[in-house]
């Protein structure tokens, strides 16, 4: 099945976040595809503040790697960014399929320079910015 979210607006980013959440359903194994300023850390913080993690607490862990949240209900979400990993063992060496494997929610950036260790049951989300801005997230399951 496609599935089709469209955000015009950052007013609307909190709504489309929570249908986001209601449709990918029990996929834990989350990779944000798009270019450079699309929105991948702005959606996975909206993403974060409907599940309940303090906004203050949600940063881009580009240096870091990953950086772990706490919803209210206290579960951990894992916020990964390998924009700068140069090698697949980077990402082995930080624990990968430890944190994929815990079952917490897992929302990846730049996925693409891990590709070929990512799980077959990642669902992978696309985000396309219109002319006018509208950013729209498409994926497959």
């Amino acid at each position: 099945m496609e599935h089709r979210i469209e955000i015009s607006s950052l007013e609307g980013l909190d709504a489309a976040a929570a249908r986001f959440l209601d449709e990918i359903g029990d996929n834990r194994i989350i990779a944000f595809y798009a270019p450079m300023g699309a929105g991948k850390t702005t959606f996975t913080t909206a993403v974060c503040r409907v599940l309940g993690v303090r906004e203050d607490a949600v940063s881009s862990p580009t240096f870091s790697i990953v950086n772990e949240y706490r919803t209210a209900a206290g579960d951990s979400v894992f916020h990964f960014d390998f924009y700068r990993i140069g090698k697949i063992a980077e990402a082995l060496d930080i624990g990968f399929y430890d944190y994929i494997d815990s079952g917490a929610l897992c929302l990846m950036e730049w996925p693409e320079n891990i590709e070929e260790i990512l799980p077959e049951e990642t669902l992978r989300i696309h985000i396309a910015v219109s002319p006018d801005g509208t950013r729209t997230l498409t994926w497959e399951d």
